[in-house]
This record gives C-alpha cells, structure tokens and sequence, in this order.
C-alpha cells in the first residue's frame, strides 16, 4: 500500500467530544477536520458504528479518517449509544433509537461552524446498514451514502438467517457482540463516570441471541431497518459496494436494481473489508474512489465518476480450492447497468445418471440424497473476513455426501455474472428439511472450487412470512437463488452443480435426518451466462492511505481454523480461534488484547448431537486501572428446541464484579 506521509498535516484531531441527544443521553466523537475549518466550512462524512473510536477501530481510523480529511472534509467518527464512551445502553442491532439517535447526530453536525451543511455517511458491515437505514428517514443534511457489505434485507440477506435457515454466523455473531457489549467506557475520556456506566451496559444488554432466535420468521422485528421493505424511501445517491468473498454481495445488485436515486455499484474478489484494505486482492485505491464520490455530491465537482459506467465488478478466473487467497487471478469489467443487456439466462437440465446439459434431461429417474453432517465442512464461513482458512477448500469430500451433476468438459470458456437459480422437484420424509446448493469449478486434475451456492430451508418455499411444514411423501416445487457471482469456467474445465441435505455449520442442521427425493426431468439449474466483447478493461489505483498508527505491538493478531475427526469414536470438531493480538496504543497509553474462540462438535450418526461452545476475552489496562470480561455461550438443540446456556463475568483488577447467567429454551419453528 502506498503511504502518503502528510496526510495528517494540516489536520486538527479532537479526540473526544460528546454530542447531546434529544433525551440527555450524549455520545462520544472523534473529528479529523482540516485546520482552516471553522473559517472555511467543509463538507462532513459520518462513521456511525458501535466499534470502539478510540481502541478497536483507531488503527484503521488512523490511516483512513486523515486522508479523506486532508481533501477538505471533517471526517466525524461516533460510537453508538452504550459503546465506546457514548453514554446509555446498547440492547440491539439497528433499534429505532440507534437510528433517531444517527438524525440528531447529522443535524448536529450540519449545525457546526466547521461544517458548510451538507453530511454524506459511509461505512463497512454495520455502518453501511444504518447508513441506508438513517437514509432512508430522509434527515435534510444527509446528502449521499457510501454503504461497504451491507444489506438492504436484514432477514433474507444477513448473518442470521439465509433461505430460512439459521446461518453458523449467527452464532459467531452473537458471540461477538456478547463480548464487545460488556466493555466499558474508557475513563481517560469520561473520567469517574466510567464504572457507573460499565455496570450499566453489563446489567442490561442483554443475551442478542435469544432476541434473535424469538424472531425465526420474517416478521416486524427483521422489516424494522430493511430498507428493501420501500426502497422508494431512498432518495439520496448511494454507492454500494461489496466483495465476491463477502457474506453481502447480493445487496449491490440490488440497490442498482431498485432504488430510484443515482446508484453505483462495485464489487471486488475481496472477502469483508475496506477495498483499500481487500483481501483475497487485487486491493484499489478506494479512498480516491471514495473521495471522488464525495467530492460529486458534497462539492459539486465534476469527477466524471457518474460518466462512467455504474456496475464495476472483478470477473474471477479459475483459481485451485484453498482457505485463504492473498490475491484472486482476474480483470476489471465495466457494465452499463443492472440487469445487463449482456447476460442471458440459460437453463441446464438436471439427468438421473449425473449429467448437467442443455436441452432436456435423457435421463430422468428420480435421485435420493441424504447427506451425512460432516457436508459443509469443507465450506467456510458465510461472510468471509480473509482470514486463513474462512474460505471453501476443495470440494470433493462434500460433493461425497451431496448428488452431483456435472457438465462435459467444456468447448470454449464460460463466464457467469449474476445469480444463478436451481428450480427443484421433490419429495422428502420429514416435515423439516433443507436443501443446499453449490455451483462448482471442476479442473482437469479434479480439484473442485466453490463457486457460488444457496440454500433454503424447504418449508420456506412460498415465502419467509409463513412457512409451511413439508408433509412427507407429497412433491413440491421450490427455488434456490445462488449467491451472485463472476467467473470463467476455462475451456476443459466441468461445471458442476452440488445438492445435499446439509452444510454445516454455514448452516443448522434439520431437527431430524432427511432423505429428499428429487424428480430431474423436473428440475433446472438457470445460469447468468456473459457473452460480450470487452473493451478497454477498466482499472484502480494501487492502495494509498494516510500513515499507520505507531502502536506497540506485544503480540500480533492470529487466527486459526482447524477440523479435526476423532477416528475411534468418529466424533468431527471445528476449532476457530480469533487472537486481535495485544498491543499498546501510543496516542492515548492504553494496552488492549482479545481473543475469541468457536468450537462445533457432533457425531455425524446423530444430528442431535451437534453443539456450538463459543467464547470472548476482552482486557484492557493503563497504569493501576486494568478490566477484564469474559463471555461464554453453549448453544445445542433437539428436534422441538434450542438451547442457551450463556455466563457474562467481569473483573476489575483481581476483583469479579459483575457474573450473569442465561438458561434459555426456545422453541424451533420450523427451522
């Protein structure tokens, strides 16, 4: 990455400042903004997000915030209500006042003499969400949104639910908020207030996870903050943004697709990060595409950026399975819009001797599948963040437990933009199943890649609102939307098409072992073929930022991704361990380290045997002041229920101060 050195100079930081919301309740902000401000007023770009301004988010902050604000803007950080150093508590993602809360913060910063009025909002995961949300209640200073792996649909397209099913992620998740919820306020910003408002945040936050498990259903509480609910309700331009690696890019085309604002879209190979920072790469130079965005909408200058075409995206080429790329063989595509004149939908049929052809199936006898629970193991996470091994691996030992059909090795390259969609029809045993689908990469040698895949829970098929149970023995038709994606299938190469009862843990097992049915003759797999000649391809900048923050680095970040079989017993765990290292932050003395574990176990002869045991460790100290918690969840289920068992503790140097428990039972609802 390419360092500018001056960008911090000629800024003014204010590391701590408190803004008062209409209730009382002030939150906390930090402000890079150009010296000569105050008389000069610039446009303001707001990061409103729950992650810590002045710990866990500063290193990045560090390097980013200066450099938008050198071009002349006041780049204004907040911590949600209840985190950081914001006052109150924090009960949920995206609550009604997380997001009243975001207008006051707008007007306040239009309001200030540094500020000429016009506020755009950016930010990855959880601040590109409430910046389409807080969008969407259309507050006057709100002029244009940059929204980095978001979604417009908090049930159908997020980390809690995909297709019905409940995700793994969920899981990891909750997991990680139950940790991030129980720090405090750090007192070099608040002073004596600080065990006050900790002990608040430990007392009332809450268990997220049994929030979330009481809404398995779309209803009131996931349409709360989906925007796709009336994206008529977006009237400012957005440039939505996302990575093929991402659990979100589904959200981009969409956007293109829906909002009646001017809209672009980018995606990269990249898995959850700033594209500056994107991994598997290439990285881009995102802050100069980001700052020509901002420089259109807050400024008034012409960039030409809303000449060119509105959907970028990274046409992935052939690369052998593994858990981590550091970089994606590729090119740049441009296309006009979304959908594109350029891609057709061509069908496959499906034969019962495992063919994937054109035209109609020549063999049709019916294909049973019931897959063991080591299937998905060679899957990854949902939303990747680039992190060794979170990505699929070969895809052989699935494709063992799933039906397979696969294409003749091909005549000429295939390329696919878009999402593909499986039409299946099929009978299964059990009132509850689901169907998991993979589009796969077969090379000569027979290494298989991942592609693209979706999955649906079956009593979903007519829809997420109300789900119906699966009478046993009865067909049905139902259709699995893939996940979009592009990429060239090489000349030799076989598309295959990958079908299982389970792929765990992506997602939750069925409460009971299934054997589906499917008919082929009456089945297709619809592809987003891309036939046209490129022109010039279009290209980014290498990567620039500011300078990175000096801190000092006692242990560097780690992670781990491990399965293991106990070949006597036969029992399969999954091991992830996520070490955020330990490190000392120069600009305010504070030494911080967390590490947070996941482990899944199950004996595949039995589904209910499947239990998650996820924790966090979270410390921080300066001088004599030193805190430290500790969160820990068990998660397992039976055929009627899922079960909680959950302890939040906290100590302040030696001494425990705060222990909670949680004993939940929830009721499966057709999940």
């Amino acid at each position: 990455m390419e360092i500018e050195k001056d960008a911090r100079s000629g800024i003014r930081e204010i590391k701590h400042l408190e803004i008062a919301m209409d209730d009382g309740v002030r939150l906390a902000a930090r402000i890079w903004l150009p010296e000569g401000a105050n008389g000069a007023p610039v446009p303001a770009i707001l990061e409103y997000i729950p992650y810590r301004k002045n710990d866990k988010t500063l290193s990045r902050d560090w390097a980013r915030a200066p450099y938008i604000a050198s071009r002349d803007y006041a780049y204004v950080r907040v911590d949600l209500r209840g985190t950081g150093e914001s006052e109150g508590v924090m009960l949920d993602e995206y609550t009604p006042r997380e997001l009243h809360d975001g207008c006051d913060v707008i007007a306040w910063i239009a309001s200030q003499p540094w500020c000429d009025g016009n506020v755009g909002m950016v930010g990855i995961s959880w601040g590109g969400f409430n910046g389409l949300q807080i969008a969407a209640m259309r507050p006057a200073a709100l002029k244009a949104v940059v929204s980095i792996c978001s979604t417009d649909d908090r049930y159908a397209d997020d980390i809690h639910y995909m297709g019905g099913t409940m995700l793994g992620d969920h899981l990891s998740w909750s997991s990680v908020m139950f940790g991030i919820n129980s720090l405090p306020p750090d007192p070099y910003h608040v002073g004596e207030r600080w065990r006050g408002m900790w002990i608040d945040r430990l007392e009332r936050s809450g268990l997220w996870l049994k929030n979330w498990l009481g809404h398995q259903w779309r209803d009131d509480f996931w349409k709360h903050g989906s925007i796709c609910e009336d994206h008529s309700r977006v009237e400012v331009p957005v440039y939505a943004v996302s990575g093929w690696a991402d659990g979100y890019c589904r959200t981009v085309f969409r956007l293109l697709e829906r909002l009646d604002s001017p809209c672009k879209g980018l995606v990269g190979p990249w898995a959850h990060r700033y594209p500056h920072q994107g991994v598997p790469g290439p990285a881009i130079d995102w802050l100069g595409e980001e700052v020509r965005w901002w420089d259109h909408w807050l400024k008034g200058v012409d960039t030409g950026i809303m000449d060119e075409p509105a959907l970028r995206v990274f046409m992935q080429d052939h690369a052998p399975p593994r858990g981590h790329y550091a970089e994606r063989p590729g090119r740049w595509i441009d296309e006009a819009g979304w959908p594109s004149t350029n891609v057709k939908r061509v069908s496959f049929s499906l034969g019962g001797d495992g063919r994937l052809s054109l035209g109609t199936s020549r063999c049709g006898e019916p294909v049973r599948i019931s897959s063991p629970l080591w299937v998905g193991l060679c899957a990854g996470k949902w939303c990747s963040y680039g992190h060794p091994g979170d990505q699929p691996v070969d895809q052989r030992r699935d494709d063992a437990g799933s039906a397979v059909f696969e294409t003749a090795p091909l005549d000429e390259p295939v390329e696919i933009l878009g999402d593909a969609t499986l039409l299946l029809q099929f009978t299964v045993d059990r009132p509850v199943a689901m169907a998991a689908a993979r589009i796969v990469d077969v090379a000569p040698n027979g290494e298989a890649t991942r592609v693209s895949y979706g999955v649906l829970n079956l009593t979903h098929r007519d829809g997420h609102e109300r789900p119906s149970a699966l009478s046993p023995g009865d067909v049905y038709h139902a259709e699995i939307p893939f996940k979009h994606v592009a990429q060239t299938f090489r000349k030799g190469h076989r598309i295959r098409l990958s079908l299982s009862t389970v792929y765990f843990p992506i997602s939750w097992p069925s409460p009971t072992p299934v054997e589906m049915t499917i008919y082929p003759s009456d089945c297709s797999l619809t592809l987003p073929i891309r036939d046209v000649v490129d022109g010039e391809a279009p290209s980014f900048d290498p990567p620039r930022a500011g300078p990175p923050m000096n801190a000092n680095i006692h242990k560097p970040p780690a992670y781990e991704w491990r399965v293991e079989e106990d070949r006597a017993t036969g029992r399969m765990t999954i091991r992830v361990q996520e070490h955020e290292g330990e490190m000392t932050i120069p600009d305010n003395g504070l030494w911080i380290a967390g590490v947070g574990r996941e482990t899944y176990e199950f004996d595949p002869a039995d589904v209910g045997s499947v239990v998650a045991r996820l924790d966090w460790t979270h410390e921080m100290r300066r001088d004599a002041w030193h805190v430290r918690t500790v969160s820990e969840t068990r998660f397992s289920s039976d055929a009627e229920s899922f079960y909680i068992d959950a302890t939040l503790r906290a100590w302040e140097s030696d001494e425990l101060i705060h222990e909670q428990q949680w004993s939940e039972r929830i009721a499966r609802r057709l999940v």
